[in-house]
């Protein structure tokens, strides 16, 4: 019970502002407001901005049942009794039995209704007597405090756990990291599902069963055996192409068909002549197609691919061959063009296949980089054609043809599909044992004249591909082989270097002991030193002090601290999601971890790694609901421009968003509107922004004409909450609920009605009129007047997140009324709306929401006045997104178990 009066209990106060200040803002007419003059007004009514802070406390606080008595249930007597008293009970609500003692008491729930219903002016109703600004001020003072005050007491006493297993991706990331492969390891595993907060971390989600452990060790075996090798390195084979060879291929495919045109002129000079100018016509360039081209000369010839009888593979040799300068033989691929290089069959089981082109690019406007993305494939014959793209980014070609530049791949032969005829049918016969990689220009646009070809004039593939041998990832196991010949003390050596890693944190010599142990067992059932070692260290990947985070103390009551390996291993989860790195550990076993100093400079280090991409994607996925995105079907004869790179770069654009905003720490309203966007061309063009290029991500300037800007237009998210034909209002306005404002609306009643649509009178309606109809109905009104408002702003954006003005010539209406009669005209007013009126909302919303994922463990009452406390502190931050990374890892949630 000490913990509990050292504690400063923040007192907000924040209702009361808000309401006032809302009453205030919605009879001011926002459309007279810029967005950017309504962001700033709502900044300067920020009810966090203008706290007040409770002296620290000595006593146990206790509830304030005397104010309550005297000054608060006069005021609920006048205004609320008569619809939710002992007479009536609207909405199955009664207020006047509930017991004001929020500290000890069991109502809490229905008093955090109460004043959310009284600050956001749903109640009283509007054919109800206002109540009084000062009465409904003196109200929801009262309720702020001791909902501080309860909420402080009952995490002190109660306290909470995080006690987890890992999720899917992040037990794939964790032995990525820690054996440094870029495999999938959890490609096995089923999906995780999704706890009622949205997200896939939660400890109410994330237990394990005994056949869970058993596949687990089966994964954490593969893995391993994947990390290790055995013997001398495997013969490399090297590729060096240059253009010109491949341009002698189609020479020779020419030659082969001219020979055969005088063949079948049967020595007829007229007939061989028109023969030959078919085979002209074959083999002559189209610059808008792939073709070879010698830059010197202008010459080219066109450059085409089959499979059959393997005359296009080229054959790799056994030393690296010399690198010739800059050729003025080149390939060239056009947008939306690609190109097959065959490497017969040659290529290994296993290991590293690295592709290094040497390219460049020839483009007809400034600014404008065609992207290149790679394939990789096989086809045995007519009808088995099989082509995966490799997953690794679409590379941005920037150099220019006076600069070539090197652009590498690098591609794990072991996790796509592979020839099955691979050393079993002669190379040149059907079924083609043959393998190939593809070159695609990926590039995006409409217009016929606009260039942004792709140059090749070098390739350099090697297979397989080592840096060292043995390899990182066997180095990083087997490291020690100065005791090879005593091999128990080299499995301890192998056991004291593996075993804190993989659990993050120091282990004792009993641990080690034990499993040194097991490894005498099953030494005499294996091979050789290595299988057994790789059965041994399986049980320590499969063990819960690796699979499981943040271990539960049976013995500990309320809050306790999170010791430093802890806490390293919640840091990396949240922002890496995957294991501590040395560095990190390190910190740990010194103990200096949760100094604060310490543990800013590990997070800004963190957050600055490439690695951090995880935490923004996986967050952004989970937070916005984007598994809706996933499974989109678009209706094709309503939207026939819609295509997979469309829904692609919707699926990027959210995710991106929120790493520029977190890389530049901006502000967290950036969310809710912004003056740019981060597009790349194929969504740029759905958009109607011009000058956007390649299909890289970049961020570009808006004007308030181009109506984007912000979370709430960008298309994937209005897509994903369509019904893939049109718009969607009650989906769009759910999401955003309880998304952004972290406000869900109450699930429907049961047996509510549908919208009968082979009604003609309801046919003949629009989509609001038929909202508004159904909305009459009293079993609907409840819940769709708090959600309705919201969707119907929304009305300007087609089923695929496109702008548009009319349905079928009928100009939209997208004005709507909120419950406290303010009103929404269309997107510009909503934003309007929440950045003057609801700032704080978002805001508390968006602490809500990144501590959840943070704790991995849903939010409960007791947590509420420590996420008040980091919304103050945020807002007093000016909103910056890094920012409140910070506080929420300083705070006393996330240092605690």
């Amino acid at each position: 019970m000490k913990r509990i009066f050292s504690i400063t209990i923040v007192a907000t106060c924040l209702v009361t502002t808000l309401v006032i200040a809302q009453t205030e803002l919605t009879r001011h007419d926002l459309s007279l407001l810029t967005l950017d003059e309504a962001r700033a007004e709502g900044a300067k009514h920020s009810s966090y901005r203008n706290h007040k802070t409770l002296p620290t406390s000595s006593e146990a606080p206790e509830a304030n049942l005397e104010t309550f008595h005297q000054a608060i249930k006069p005021i609920l007597e006048e205004s609320c009794f008569k619809c939710h008293g002992p007479k009536k009970q609207k909405g199955d609500f009664r207020l006047d039995t509930l017991d004001p003692n929020l500290l000890r008491g069991e109502d809490v729930a229905w008093w955090l209704e109460v004043v959310d219903v009284i600050s956001n002016g749903e109640m009283p109703p509007e054919d109800e007597e206002e109540m009084p600004g000062n009465d409904r001020g003196k109200v929801i003072d009262w309720l702020s405090n001791e909902i501080q005050v309860a909420s402080q007491v009952r995490r002190s006493e109660q306290g909470h756990s995080s006690f987890r297993r890992m999720t899917r991706y992040e037990y794939n990331y964790a032995l990525q990291d820690l054996l440094g492969l870029p495999y999938d390891f959890a490609q096995d595993l089923p999906p995780e599902t999704h706890s009622e907060d949205g997200f896939e971390n939660s400890s109410e989600m994330l237990q394990m069963s005994v056949m869970q452990f058993e596949t687990y060790r089966e994964l954490g075996r593969k893995a391993l055996q994947k990390a290790t090798v055995r013997g001398s390195q495997p013969e490399t084979l090297y590729y060096g192409i240059t253009m010109d060879e491949a341009a002698g291929q189609m020479r020779i495919r020419y030659n082969e068909d001219v020979e055969t045109a005088r063949k079948r002129s049967g020595g007829d000079p007229d007939a061989l002549e028109r023969l030959l100018q078919n085979v002209d016509q074959r083999h002559a360039f189209n610059p808008t197609n792939t073709h070879f081209l010698n830059l010197d000369t202008g010459k080219g010839i066109k450059a085409t691919w089959r499979y059959s009888r393997a005359t296009q593979a080229f054959k790799p040799a056994r030393s690296r061959p010399e690198v010739p300068a800059p050729l003025p033989d080149v390939l060239i691929i056009p947008i939306g063009k690609e190109q097959t290089i065959d490497l017969g069959d040659f290529l290994p089981d296993n290991g590293i296949l690295r592709i290094r082109a040497r390219a460049s690019h020839a483009s007809n406007e400034a600014g404008r980089f065609p992207s290149l993305r790679l394939l990789f494939g096989n086809q045995p014959s007519n009808n088995s054609e099989t082509t995966v793209r490799v997953d690794l980014p679409d590379v941005a070609i920037r150099a220019s043809h006076d600069e070539p530049q090197w652009y590498q791949w690098e591609v794990p032969l072991s996790e796509y599909p592979r020839n099955l005829y691979r050393g079993v049918t002669k190379l040149g016969v059907t079924p083609n044992p043959g393998e190939y990689i593809v070159f695609q220009n990926v590039t995006q646009s409409v217009d016929k004249q606009a260039q942004a070809d792709v140059q090749i004039d070098y390739l350099e593939i090697t297979t397989p591909y080592y840096e060292q041998w043995p390899p990182e990832s066997h180095s990083r196991i087997f490291g020690n082989a100065d005791k090879r010949s005593d091999e128990l003390a080299y499995a301890q050596d192998v056991l004291a270097d593996f075993m804190p890693r993989a659990w993050r944190r120091s282990v004792t010599d009993t641990e080690i002991g034990q499993k040194v142990s097991l490894f005498s067992k099953v030494r005499p059932l294996c091979d050789d030193f290595q299988d057994a070692m790789i059965e041994v260290l399986a049980t320590v990947l499969a063990s819960p002090k690796f699979l499981y985070l943040v271990q539960e103390d049976p013995d500990t009551q309320g809050v306790d601290d999170l010791n430093d390996y802890e806490l390293a291993t919640r840091l990396s989860m949240f922002l890496w999601s995957s294991t501590p790195d040395d560095a990190l550990l390190e910190q740990a076993a010194k103990g200096k971890l949760s100094n604060p100093r310490v543990l800013t400079r590990q997070t800004e280090r963190m957050l600055a790694d490439p690695k951090s991409e995880r935490f923004a994607r996986h967050f952004v996925r989970q937070w916005l609901g984007m598994q809706l995105l996933d499974y989109l079907k678009v209706e094709e004869e309503s939207y026939p421009d819609f295509d997979s790179e469309l829904k692609e770069a919707m699926q990027q654009e959210p995710i991106a968003f929120f790493q520029e905003v977190l890389e530049d720490n901006r502000s967290a309203l950036d969310f809710l509107h912004a003056d740019y966007a981060l597009v790349n061309e194929r969504l740029a063009r759905h958009y109607g922004l011009s000058k956007v290029y390649g299909n890289h991500f970049q961020k570009v300037s808006l004007s308030a004409a181009d109506r984007r800007g912000g979370l709430m237009t960008q298309a994937g998210l209005l897509a994903m909450n369509s019904d893939g034909k049109d718009s969607h209002p009650l989906k769009r306005g759910i999401w955003l609920l309880e998304s952004l404002l972290n406000d869900p609306p109450p699930p429907p009643p049961p047996a509510v009605p549908e919208i009968d649509l082979t009604d003609p009178e309801i046919a003949r309606l629009t989509l609001k009129e038929r909202i508004e109809n159904h909305r009459n109905d009293p079993a609907c009104f409840s819940c769709h007047a708090k959600i309705d408002p919201w969707g119907i702003a929304f009305e300007n954006f087609d089923a695929t997140g496109a702008w548009r003005t009319e349905i079928h010539n009928t100009p939209i209406d997208a004005s709507s009324l909120l419950f406290n009669k303010q009103e929404l005209n269309g997107i510009d007013g909503l934003k309007r709306f929440l950045l003057t009126n609801r700032q704080d909302q978002f805001c508390n919303a968006m602490v809500h929401k990144l501590t959840t994922y943070a704790l991995g463990r849903p939010l409960t009452f007791s947590d509420r006045a420590s996420i008040d406390e980091i919304t103050v502190q945020l807002r007093n931050k000016e909103d910056r997104l890094r920012d409140l990374i910070l506080l929420i890892v300083t705070s006393d949630l996330f240092l605690t178990k």
